[in-house]
């Protein structure tokens, strides 16, 4: 069994990307933006704007936060998108979920220019996505293909089993995993909540990956020997023997499953770090493109 290490991936990835942003800077040229949107206070968001501005420091870029009042309206919010897409300084920008409940956020994910969109979940670059045309991936599917893409994982003819079937996740998984050249070529099922049967299919699963947030859900009699797989599950599980009165839980049954996985992601230190390597790759192909807009 060989750890697909999401920890050490990202921090490769960032030191790639830091290389890059010194030789624009030795270059005199401008050096990417990212701009990150939170409204309210969860505490689970602030965190991971957090550690989002803080990675942006550490590889040389520019970065804001725009932090607003969860009291803020919907039309108020419109606003600031439209100011960010017009802000020529400012390659890429996320607006963080969840919002209110007052708040549509199809329509905010709407407002946001598809050429700023870094965390790739607007219809234009999902579309393009689908379509096999070039476009921002969604940063946590990007995370796994570099993963299988990094530790050679085979996936071509391979039978790919996506549980969730999330926009953010499961969906453009199970579009990618399927798709012509490496990784992907694979054969695809995306399973579900309303899916009868699921150990049928991840029983004869050559790599699965589950966005499920059930905590333990994949057991080793769901899995052949030799599976590959990737666990997006994050699940805070009470634990009073924790200093911190809680564990990070993955949707699988890791020290069981592991025993039968040729690889295998750890949660936490799996998937998770990949998402911030990736939503900073995404900003640097923004200011590539804007750099050749420009030319």
């Amino acid at each position: 069994m060989q750890l697909l290490d999401g920890k050490k991936t990202s921090e490769d990835i960032k030191h790639e990307i830091a290389a890059e942003v010194q030789q624009m800077k030795n270059n005199g040229e401008k050096v990417p933006h990212l701009a990150a949107v939170i409204v309210g206070t969860n505490g689970a968001s602030l965190t991971y704007v957090g550690s989002k501005v803080r990675s942006c420091e550490q590889i040389g870029f520019e970065s804001t936060l725009v932090s607003l009042p969860e009291t803020i309206t919907e039309a108020e919010l419109l606003s600031k998108i439209k100011e960010l897409n017009d802000d020529d300084n400012l390659d890429g920008y996320i607006v963080q979920l969840p919002l209110p409940k007052h708040i549509d956020e199809q329509k905010i994910l709407m407002a946001i220019d598809p050429d700023k969109d870094v965390d790739g979940f607007h219809p234009a670059n999902f579309g393009k996505m689908a379509l096999e045309m070039e476009t921002f991936l969604p940063a946590t599917p990007f995370g796994i293909m570099q993963l299988l893409e990094r530790y050679k994982v085979e996936t071509a003819g391979k039978h790919t089993v996506v549980i969730g079937r999330s926009h953010i996740v499961g969906r453009p998984m199970s579009i990618l995993m399927s798709r012509k050249g490496y990784p992907g070529d694979s054969t695809v099922t995306l399973t579900h909540s309303r899916t009868k049967n699921i150990e049928e299919f991840t029983k004869n699963a050559d790599i699965i990956i589950t966005a499920l947030g059930v905590p333990n859900y994949l057991k080793a009699h769901m899995v052949k020997d030799g599976v590959v797989v990737i666990d997006v599950g994050i699940t805070r599980v009470e634990d009073a023997s924790h200093p911190k009165g809680y564990v990070i839980t993955g949707d699988v049954d890791f020290d069981e499953v592991s025993k039968k996985a040729s690889f295998i992601t750890p949660v936490p230190g799996g998937v998770g770090p990949m998402t911030i390597a990736m939503l900073l790759q995404n900003t640097l192909i923004a200011r590539k493109m804007r750099i050749a807009k420009d030319n």
